[in-house]
């Protein structure tokens, strides 16, 4: 697919294939109560867990207990270039990359990882959306509309909860995140259980693979995307991050024996922008001529006309972003996007219109801001995503192989 001035944009995620819509169900594959279980669902192993594991001379199940970790910012192309500072990432077996969602957010990205299911199909279609139905902005982070039922707006059952009643599922992430819209949207049907320090998550998440319940487990690490926000994925904070990261995998591999499958993925990747290219594109008037809505993310926006049947405005529209940014962003448009599959094969009804009719996704150097619904804060943030880049698009995905004797 090229973009409306013919740029290529690199091909959708596959979904069907090496996405992260398939690390749960892959795993729930090789999970031994689902092997063993005549209720259980069928989970198909898309990602190939067992045939992989069995060339790499490892164990390929079926395992009591499974250890998704999910590692938000880290990127393939980071884990790559920092290896150096990664001794248990070089350790482990190697079965990405991943892609991740469209957009490549966190929002998106963890409900098609907790469902199975692509964007068009969960609704989650970025960090801030439109909802068409009162025709506003929603944030599906951290400041979810208290009006949006979340469970509503993202009705595809997670794999957590396909698995009810045959397994143990928890989810170890922090307690902030217990009670929220975003855990109840994409992650819903688990046990939840908190702590707030890495430590404290990785002697948690020990102790419950470490009793003799199978035990299906969702472990969630922010603290190196915290760390690429503020600092940028090449300072040295985020390299501390890494490490700190590195070590609690090692610790966890430690304490767990060959019953236990540890996977580690992400749900995006990250690149730094400088200062100079975080741009508050609402002081273009050109640039917002004719657009009701903007939403989306920094570095992909999404633009909701006030008549979408106007193609003359469009297309002015269209000329304007070019003319200001060229080939630092795509210029694409959401139905020819849905159509090439990028937010899967087919769309729920209703999740089209909370679709920006043009999205511009930044192809270099660029992060875009409407400061009018902004706050000025926000051009502060070095690490970004949300675009198709290789940088932001490409996930790992590693088997961690344990050290420790188990039960």
């Amino acid at each position: 697919m090229t973009d409306l001035q013919g740029t290529p944009l690199p091909g959708p995620p596959r979904y069907d294939g090496a996405s992260i819509a398939n690390v749960l169900s892959s795993a729930a594959s090789v999970f031994r109560p689902v092997a063993e279980s005549e209720r259980a669902p069928e989970f198909p192993d898309q990602l190939g867990l067992g045939d992989a594991l069995r060339e790499a001379g490892r164990p390929a199940g079926p395992f009591r207990n499974v250890c998704v970790v999910l590692v938000d910012g880290l990127g393939e192309e980071l884990v790559n270039r920092h290896r150096g500072h990664a001794p248990t990432f070089r350790r482990s077996v190697n079965l990405g990359p991943l892609d991740a969602a469209l957009p490549s957010t966190t929002a998106a990205s963890l409900a098609v990882l907790g469902t199975g299911q692509p964007t068009g199909q969960t609704g989650m279609v970025g960090y801030d959306v439109v909802d068409p139905e009162r025709d506003v902005v929603v944030n599906q982070l951290s400041g979810w509309d208290p009006a949006v039922d979340p469970v509503a707006w993202q009705p595809v059952p997670t794999v957590f909860e396909r698995l009810a009643g045959i397994t143990r599922s928890v989810t170890v992430s922090m307690p902030t995140y217990e009670h929220s819209a975003l855990t109840d949207a994409a992650l819903r049907g688990t046990e939840f259980v908190g702590a707030g320090s890495t430590t404290a998550r990785v002697s948690k998440a020990a102790e419950l693979l470490a009793t003799r319940t199978p035990t299906f487990m969702y472990l969630y690490w922010g603290e190196l995307d915290q760390s690429g926000h503020q600092h940028g994925c090449t300072s040295e904070r985020w390299l501390e991050a890494l490490e700190e990261l590195d070590l609690g995998l090692k610790r966890l591999a430690a304490r767990v024996g060959p019953e236990t499958l540890i996977l580690v993925t992400a749900d995006h990747g990250m690149v730094d922008i400088p200062e100079a290219d975080r741009v508050d594109y609402s002081a273009y008037p050109e640039l917002v001529d004719g657009v009701k809505l903007t939403a989306g993310e920094p570095r992909m926006v999404q633009l909701h006309l006030q008549d979408p049947a106007d193609h003359e405005a469009k297309e002015r529209l269209v000329a304007a972003w070019t003319r200001q940014f060229g080939d630092r962003a795509w210029v694409l448009d959401r139905d020819e996007l849905m159509e090439s599959g990028y937010f899967g094969a087919e769309v729920r009804p209703g999740v089209r219109k909370r679709i920006g009719d043009l999205i511009i996704a930044a192809r270099g150097s660029l992060a875009l801001y409407d400061l009018r619904r902004t706050r000025s804060t926000a051009l502060s943030m070095v690490g970004q995503h949300g675009s198709w880049t290789d940088e932001e698009r490409y996930v790992p995905l590693r088997v961690i192989p344990p050290t420790g004797q188990g039960r």
